[in-house]
């Protein structure tokens, strides 16, 4: 009974079935993904502000770009390159929206874009790594951290997921706190395609 167990169990892991199966449960690799990649509009850019008593303002980005290199053989030497326009900001309220785009917030006629380029990137683990690297946003410029874990890889387009927090105060937008939070949460979805 042991023998004829062991020689199903064998024919069962051998089959193309079982092995197609494998490879869709496998934690995509960072470095298998290796190349340059172009930054689609596929991507979900979202953020939030808490507001003290509960409730707050979310909200998206629709007009982005930008691009990553993820080097093979030593992440640490990859590079990403990230823009946003502060104009394309959607809360689902037109008065949010305006008051965001202002001069109090944004200031999104004066600064058009909002960057961001990375100067580290440290693998955290087989399919993460933690970038850091300069934000530029109303004139002012500070150093920055995300949480990137891959998430989907086809050889083709590449996901991952990118969150982190930043400080409204470092880029003269804290208008409204403590009512509101100094502090921002991205909770985005980067997609990638290979060039």
């Amino acid at each position: 009974m042991i023998r004829g167990t062991a020689i199903l169990t064998a024919i069962i892991i051998c089959s193309p079935y079982f092995q197609s199966v494998q490879a869709a449960t496998d934690v995509p690799s960072l470095m298998d993904a290796a190349g340059r990649y172009t930054i689609t509009n596929a991507s979900d850019i979202r953020f939030h502000v808490d507001q003290v008593g509960g409730g707050g303002i979310k909200g998206s980005f629709g007009s982005f770009s930008g691009n990553f290199n993820l080097k093979a053989g030593d992440l640490s030497h990859s590079m990403v390159n990230f823009e946003l326009k502060p104009q394309s900001v959607s809360t689902g309220q037109t008065r949010v929206d305006a008051f965001l785009r202002s001069s109090a917030v944004f200031d999104s006629d004066n600064y058009e874009k909002i960057t961001f380029r990375s100067n580290r990137i440290e693998q955290t683990g087989p399919d993460s790594a933690h970038v850091t690297g300069t934000l530029t946003a109303k004139g002012h410029s500070a150093p920055e951290s995300f949480d990137v874990r891959l998430t989907s890889w086809n050889g083709r387009t590449i996901g991952f997921t990118v969150s982190g927090q930043i400080l409204r105060s470092h880029y003269a937008m804290d208008v409204g706190t403590p009512i509101y939070s100094n502090l921002v949460q991205f909770d985005m979805v980067v997609e990638g395609q290979r060039n």
